[in-house]
């Protein structure tokens, strides 16, 4: 009589199926939780705020920043040699009026 009781009540294929995932899902979020939290509480600063703060070093010269653009290939070396020499006090090619 007490195997009556129990007739039935057995898991199907589909029963099973989202049993594994909802164990997968279940112990993905127990992971991820647990990595943010060590994440945050290991950070050496705390935490960092939203806006980051200018270098406390010196700034970087007019002629650094130019040489900076010419090694990324922002400007070619005419236009480089041109803006070196306007910022050291030489002055542009003359445009003449005719």
């Amino acid at each position: 009589m007490t195997m009556m009781f129990w007739y039935g009540h057995d898991v199907s294929g589909w029963g099973w199926f989202a049993m594994s995932a909802g164990m997968i899902l279940f112990w993905a979020l127990i992971i991820t939780l647990g990595a943010l939290l060590y994440r945050a509480l290991a950070r050496p600063g705390g935490s960092e705020p939203l806006v980051s703060s200018p270098p406390t070093g010196p700034a970087p010269t007019p002629e650094q920043l130019l040489a900076e653009r010419f090694a990324r290939g922002e400007i070619d070396e005419d236009e480089y040699r041109r803006r070196l020499n306007v910022l050291r006090g030489g002055y542009g090619p003359q445009l003449t009026k005719n």
